[in-house]
């Protein structure tokens, strides 16, 4: 059995009312309407359904990379979909999207899992903006730190630093985290810790479990 003791309190992981909507909310199975929902674009004469409110430009950049016009998205075209809106993102970080918001044993995403999935990069994008204050294009340590903190995180020194030595790819410069790393450090924070609270139920800051509980909660966050 494995015990997490050390484990912040309750404060430290009750998320506030962040100043964003929750940048890694996924949303329930929708319901299937009886009618096509709009908008809607056509793939193999069948219309991939999108939910309603959709903006135009995230129907455009669905359809511009699902050339075989299955209805869905693998990896590989997800990661040329982030990257012609934002920059170049790792693998690791598309997988892990992938990992968060598909459903099923699927291996790809469709029309409403992708809006999820932009949707909530658009609220990363604007709280990594907001702590970028020297609009570097970075953010550092202490602004990842903010950053974490005004989600309800308030992640111990020890971990930040194990984080963002992660990327600093071992030169003698300052180590700091492009909206790429930025978006994987945050999901992987956020996931972690809403899997704890999943067996920290009376949130005391500590929980036991098997091993076999403890490499399923973390091993996916690994291996996305």
């Amino acid at each position: 059995m494995s015990s997490f003791n050390d484990y912040p309190s309750r404060n430290h992981y009750t998320p506030s009312a962040p100043p964003f909507p929750d940048p890694l909310s996924f949303p329930p199975r929708p319901a299937q309407p009886a009618q096509p929902a709009f908008p809607f674009s056509y793939y193999h004469g069948q219309p991939a359904q999108f939910p309603p409110g959709t903006h135009p430009e995230i129907i455009r950049s669905f359809s511009a990379v699902d050339r075989d016009g299955s209805g869905s998205i693998d990896e590989g075209e997800l990661q040329v979909a982030l990257s012609r809106e934002y920059q170049r993102f790792a693998l690791r970080t598309v997988r892990l999207l992938m990992f968060l918001f598909k459903r099923g044993s699927s291996s790809k995403i469709g029309p409403s899992e992708f809006t999820a999935l932009w949707s909530c990069l658009g609220r990363w994008r604007a709280i990594f903006e907001r702590f970028d204050r020297d609009r570097s294009g970075e953010i550092d340590s202490s602004e990842l730190r903010d950053a974490l903190l005004s989600l309800g995180y308030a992640v111990p020194p020890s971990v930040l630093q194990l984080l963002i030595s992660k990327y600093d790819g071992g030169g003698c410069h300052r180590a700091a985290l492009n909206f790429d790393s930025f978006v994987e450090c945050g999901m992987i924070v956020k996931g972690l810790t809403e899997k704890f609270k999943e067996k920290d139920t009376r949130y005391t800051g500590s929980a036991t479990l098997t091993y076999d509980a403890f490499l399923l909660m973390i091993i996916p966050f690994l291996v996305a």
